[in-house]
């Protein structure tokens, strides 16, 4: 009987590739701010990337496809008082980022699909809550505007973007600083990580830990931690010695790691992107040059060295696609947006195949942009998978939509008349945002014409000079 030494896996022979000279974003000042956030979000129309500000903090946006030098004056994002610290897009909008900072607040923006002339510097939404800055933004994944911040505070809130309200607050779970929180595929559950070396499955309706693992990873150095598709959860960290370290927990048996691997002597944390569809992990080193990938699957040892993509410059910090933002035609399964000091650069991770006809087993069906859930359903104890979509002919973006906020009014204790209404983009012909766009629009055609007024004035007085110094020579 033959033994198989190698193992099956369609995964085998991914390979990383960085993009062309002409594919990059040159020119971007990349924030020096010192924290382990990615400073880098992308979704199928914007790349966003918080950079340098002189008194406060900004990010900017650029469509996907405005790559080469970016403009020195390019518009930015900039309402924070303080730098920002960690940027994350809505997953049902494609328009729609958030944005937390030292300065202790959460911006939710709305980004024109024309260039502005002017830094956006009004949010849709301010969310005021934290007492300390506010280091890690993530949306539900499956509940429409519902939104989670982590501080300085060591408090979780989670907030309904739609009308500005805090839903849920934790405030007590967390003795010290909370290093990173994730969601599990349907949202019903958080993990978190904690300087007090704790991992953490928390119900965050209830609010209550629904288990913990005191020391998963014995060094004093950030843990990372991300829920599988299968509801394990995968974590990286460092050993006593301070060697990087991964591991791989079933939340139901915490005693024993079903995987526990040691890896090298560095001082970056190790950043995880989890990609549900292939259950590829992606690590990234902040300071590192190489992206290491990983696949989960059900057998032992459960968590499988695929490769190691390498290169000369270190990463600043990485951006990672949503699925339904890859080039399918070419067999593409990742791309990152690597940061370096002063540009961004795509690094696309593909599967050799022969064929041109679309892959079944490499592309199944993946979340899309449309929410399963309003806010109030998942707060009430609903929960729901996300609402998948097929790649088959690619993805077409859907027609951009307005989010707007609904703030309900603390004094009017009346119950609502009939069904509550969701808060969706199309409840109003004309809403606010685009009245202040309007605004702005109007504004910059009155300041062009003033400006061609000036030239034509100039010019006439120009002309004058002219003729009346020909006059005089004659």
């Amino acid at each position: 009987m033959s033994r198989r030494v190698v193992r099956q896996s369609k995964f085998r022979h991914v390979f990383g590739q960085a993009g062309k000279a002409e594919q990059t974003y040159e020119d971007i000042r990349v924030s020096k701010v010192t924290w382990d956030s990615s400073f880098c979000a992308v979704n199928p129309k914007f790349l966003a990337i918080i950079v340098e500000a002189g008194g406060g903090g900004a990010f900017i946006v650029l469509p996907l496809a405005k790559t080469g030098r970016v403009d020195k004056n390019h518009p930015t994002v900039n309402g924070h008082t303080a730098p920002v610290l960690d940027i994350d897009w809505c997953p049902h909008n494609d328009s729609v980022i958030a944005s937390a900072s030292e300065d202790t607040t959460i911006m939710v923006w709305q980004i024109p699909d024309y260039t502005p002339v002017r830094n956006i510097t009004e949010p849709i939404v301010t969310l005021e809550g934290h007492s300390k800055r506010v280091g890690i933004l993530s949306w539900h994944p499956t509940a429409r505007n519902v939104l989670l911040s982590a501080g300085g505070d060591n408090v979780i809130i989670i907030w309904n973007v739609g009308t500005g309200e805090m839903l849920v607050s934790l405030d007590d779970m967390h003795p010290d600083v909370i290093h990173s929180v994730c969601w599990n595929t349907n949202g019903s559950l958080l993990s978190t990580t904690c300087k007090d070396k704790t991992l953490r499955v928390i119900d965050p309706r209830k609010g209550q830990v629904v288990a913990e693992r005191f020391a998963a990873h014995e060094g004093m150095r950030p843990m990372r931690a991300v829920f599988t598709r299968q509801g394990h959860i995968f974590t990286t960290g460092f050993t006593r010695m301070s060697q990087r370290e991964l591991g791989l927990w079933d939340p139901n048996n915490f005693e024993e790691p079903m995987a526990l691997q040691e890896m090298d002597t560095s001082n970056g944390v190790l950043l995880p992107f989890y990609d549900p569809d292939s259950s590829i992990v992606y690590l990234c080193g902040k300071g590192d040059s190489s992206i290491r990938y990983f696949e989960i699957t059900d057998e032992p040892p459960f968590v499988h060295y695929l490769n190691t993509f390498s290169s000369k410059e270190p990463q600043r910090g990485m951006g990672f696609m949503p699925k339904r933002g890859l080039d399918v035609s070419k067999c593409e399964i990742a791309r990152f947006y690597k940061l370096h000091e002063r540009k961004c650069e795509p690094i696309i991770m593909t599967v050799p195949r022969k064929s041109d006809l679309f892959q079944d087993d490499l592309y199944p069906d993946t979340p899309g942009p449309e929410p399963a859930l309003e806010a109030d359903e998942w707060l009430s104890g609903q929960d729901a998978d996300p609402v998948l979509i097929s790649l088959r002919d690619g993805y077409v973006p859907p027609k951009s939509r307005e989010l707007r906020v609904n703030k309900r009014n603390i004094l009017d204790v009346r119950p609502p008349a009939g069904p509550r209404r969701s808060q969706s983009a199309s409840d109003t012909s004309f809403s606010q945002q685009q009245q202040q766009t309007l605004e702005t629009l109007l504004e910059e055609i009155k300041s062009l014409r003033e400006r061609v007024q000036a030239q034509e004035e100039r010019i006439t007085a120009l002309e004058n000079m002219l003729c009346e110094f020909v006059d005089g020579t004659d």
